[in-house]
């Protein structure tokens, strides 16, 4: 009684995200009462295993007991305060600590909101950079055909989403896109870096930033590729003058294989991008780390109008910092990559049986993110609508991108709860 009462009272008030809110007339809302380590459960008592990480951001478990006790812990000391001429200690511990966990050379941390906000401080810190330098011209943004980088209007403009870009074109601020690679080859990997080479050749003068996913562009259905990219791109934009911008939201903090994953090829980006696991999915919390060179561009005195401008009001909220830090205690204490390589071992095992289905096209892996990629129907048939519906009557949240089915559990995930949630797909699959 409690779901199908809540499901009315939502319909009354609510708009949901990335959905069209028609589909609910015939796709019922899942009310959720509580949550446990890679379960949601509904008032009813239905439960179903988050095979998407509530949407990338859950790495150690719904409720995870340490990181409840860290913020309830913070919540009697500090819950929030201004961050312009304050200070507290879990945001400097916090910044201490990714300094020394990212890229040699990333030295300086700038807190937002949420994943689209950091991305807009990259772009602004980019541009403001050159623009202190006396390089006025460089005002344009480059990114990867296929990509997605979040729905402000900063972030939509350095995305390649074809609808998005059609609705809101004339908001959006100047870009060009440059191939992805084609695949997960290296030749591919230097087939595109060959091409963004010749576009820096011929309007480096006019070119910020490149901003990229290292390896897997997440909505831009799980397209992966090789880290030799990363190496080229790396090269091209220091020998270029362009920055470099790693949208690690996505694939940061272990997701890869790599705490990183600018590691697997190496890398020190310009500016890096982090949020979703930063706080183990608990609260909103994102940040961007560059380098102190960067920093010294925007470094000045009062009247000199060389200082970044930007700001949040919840800017590095204690309370969020905290369940940060108790993420990087996780990560620190439990062996979590290790782990991982381990889980996403037995996730590659048992993704390889898709491929006797006659509608799977291919399928492929990055550490902990499995695909598998459907042919032969159409944007009409609604192809991941019906395997998302199949998925919550048999327990397993999934949530297709079109016709990408995709794993990225929890971390906690043990191998019989892969099997039921891998199992529930295939099904799902063969079934169509």
């Amino acid at each position: 009684m409690k779901n199908q009462e809540l499901k009315n009272r939502d319909l009354e008030v609510l708009w949901h995200p990335c959905t069209q809110m028609k589909d609910h007339e015939t796709l019922p809302l899942t009310p959720i009462k509580k949550a446990y380590g890679v379960y949601l459960e509904d008032f009813e008592g239905n439960k179903f295993i988050d095979a998407v990480s509530s949407w990338w951001v859950n790495i150690f478990g719904h409720t995870n007991p340490y990181i409840n006790e860290k913020i309830k812990e913070q919540l009697d000391t500090l819950e929030h305060v201004i961050l312009a001429g304050f200070t507290h200690e879990p945001v400097v511990k916090l910044s201490e600590r990714l300094v020394k966990l990212t890229p040699d050379g990333l030295e300086k941390c700038f807190y937002s909101d949420n994943g689209s906000s950091a991305v807009e401080v990259a772009l602004k810190m980019s541009f403001h950079a050159h623009k202190n330098d006396g390089k006025v011209a460089k005002d344009i943004f480059v990114s990867l055909t296929n990509s997605y980088h979040g729905e402000t209007i900063g972030a939509l403009s350095v995305g390649d989403v074809e609808l998005y870009k059609q609705t809101y074109e004339p908001l959006l601020l100047k870009t060009i896109q440059t191939a992805v690679p084609a695949d997960m080859s290296i030749e591919a990997a230097r087939k595109a870096a060959s091409e963004f080479e010749e576009l820096c050749r011929e309007r480096s003068t006019e070119i910020s930033a490149i901003i990229l996913e290292p390896l897997i562009q997440g909505a831009g259905y799980m397209h992966m590729y090789h880290p030799e990219f990363l190496v080229l791109v790396r090269d091209i934009c220091t020998k270029y003058d362009v920055h470099l911008i790693a949208d690690e939201v996505m694939v940061g903090f272990g997701r890869t294989g790599e705490l990183f994953a600018c590691e697997h090829a190496n890398i020190t980006p310009d500016f890096i991008i982090l949020s979703k696991g930063l706080t183990g999915g608990y609260l909103p919390l994102s940040v961007v780390l560059t380098t102190n060179e960067i920093y010294a561009k925007l470094y000045c005195d009062y009247g000199e109008h060389k200082a970044f401008l930007h700001s949040h009001s919840y800017t590095g909220n204690a309370l969020a910092c905290a369940a940060a830090n108790a993420t990087l205690d996780i990560f620190e204490n439990d062996n979590v990559i290790e782990q991982n390589r381990v889980t996403a071992k037995y996730m590659g095992e048992k993704l390889l049986k898709f491929k006797e289905l006659e509608n799977v096209a291919s399928v492929r892996q990055t550490g902990m993110i499995c695909v598998v990629e459907l042919k032969g129907y159409t944007p009409e048939e609604r192809i991941g609508l019906k395997v998302y519906a199949h998925g919550l009557k048999n327990g397993v949240l999934i949530r297709p991108l079109g016709h990408i089915v995709y794993f990225m559990p929890p971390y906690i995930i043990t191998d019989k709860e892969i099997d039921k949630m891998m199992d529930t797909a295939y099904e799902a699959i063969k079934g169509l």
